[in-house]
C-alpha cells in the first residue's frame, strides 16, 4: 500500500510559481494575440477610411473638373457666338452701305437724256416680252414724260421686228410713279391686273437678291457651311 507524502510548504511555494508562470505566460500570448488583431483591424479600419476620404477627394475633383471644363466650354461658346455675330453684323452692314451708295447714285442715270432714253426703250421692252399683249399703259415719273414717249415707239418698232407682232402702249398719267423714284418705268397689262415693276429701286431690289450670294463670295470669300448653291 502506497502512501501519500504531503508536500513541503517549498514544493507548494514552486508549484505555486510554476502555476503563476504559467497563467502569466498564457495571459501574455493572448494579450499578444489580440493585440496584433486590433493592429490589424486598426489597420483595415485605417485603410478603409484613407480610401473612402480618397475616392471622396477624387470625386469632388472630378466633379468640380466637369464643372470647370462645361463652364470654359458655355463661356467659349458664348464668345464664338458674340464674335460670329459682330463679324456678320459687320458684313452686313458693309453690303447695306454698298447698296445704300448704289441706290444714292440711282438718279445719277437719268441725268444723261440720250443713255436714260436709251434705257427707259430696253426696260419697256422686257415688260413687252414679258406682258405679250397688243396693249398695254406704262407708267412713268411726270418729268420723264416726253422721253417715255420716245422709248415707247422705238420699243414697240423693235417688237414687231422681234416678235412680229404689233403693240401699242400709252402712258398711264392717272398713276404716275412717285417723283421720289430715280427713275424707270412700270409696265401694266391685262387691264391693270399684271404689272412689270421696272423702276430703278425694283430693279436694284432684284439685284440685290440675286448678286448678294456671289457679292459675299467676292468679298468675305466662299461659305463653308453652305451646302446649296443656285
Amino acid at each position: 500500500m502506497s502512501r501519500i507524502h504531503a508536500l513541503s510548504d517549498d514544493q507548494v511555494g514552486q508549484e505555486l510559481q510554476k502555476m503563476t508562470a504559467f497563467i502569466k505566460q498564457e495571459a501574455n500570448e493572448k494579450a499578444h494575440e489580440i493585440q496584433i488583431k486590433a493592429d490589424e483591424e486598426f489597420a483595415i479600419e485605417k485603410s478603409k477610411l484613407v480610401r473612402q476620404e480618397t475616392d471622396a477627394i477624387d470625386s469632388t475633383y472630378a466633379k468640380k473638373f466637369k464643372q470647370a471644363t462645361m463652364s470654359q466650354q458655355i463661356a467659349r461658346s458664348t464668345v464664338s457666338n458674340k464674335t460670329r455675330l459682330r463679324v456678320l453684323g459687320a458684313r452686313q452692314e458693309l453690303l447695306d452701305d454698298i447698296f445704300e451708295n448704289a441706290q444714292q447714285r440711282l438718279s445719277e442715270a437719268a441725268k444723261d437724256e440720250n443713255k436714260y432714253e436709251v434705257t427707259l426703250q430696253g426696260l419697256i421692252l422686257e415688260g413687252f416680252y414679258a406682258l405679250n399683249e397688243p396693249e398695254l399703259q406704262v407708267r412713268a415719273r411726270k418729268a420723264d414724260y416726253e422721253l417715255v414717249d420716245k422709248a415707247i415707239e422705238a420699243a414697240a418698232k423693235e417688237y414687231k421686228d422681234k416678235v412680229g407682232k404689233e403693240i401699242s402702249a400709252t402712258i398711264d398719267e392717272e398713276n404716275p410713279v412717285s417723283e421720289g423714284s430715280a427713275g424707270g418705268v412700270v409696265i401694266v397689262g391685262t387691264g391693270g391686273k399684271i404689272d412689270i415693276d421696272n423702276t430703278f429701286e425694283a430693279r436694284l431690289g432684284l439685284l440685290r437678291q440675286s448678286a448678294l450670294p456671289a457679292m459675299r463670295e467676292a468679298l468675305f470669300g466662299k461659305n463653308p457651311n453652305r451646302k446649296f448653291f443656285d
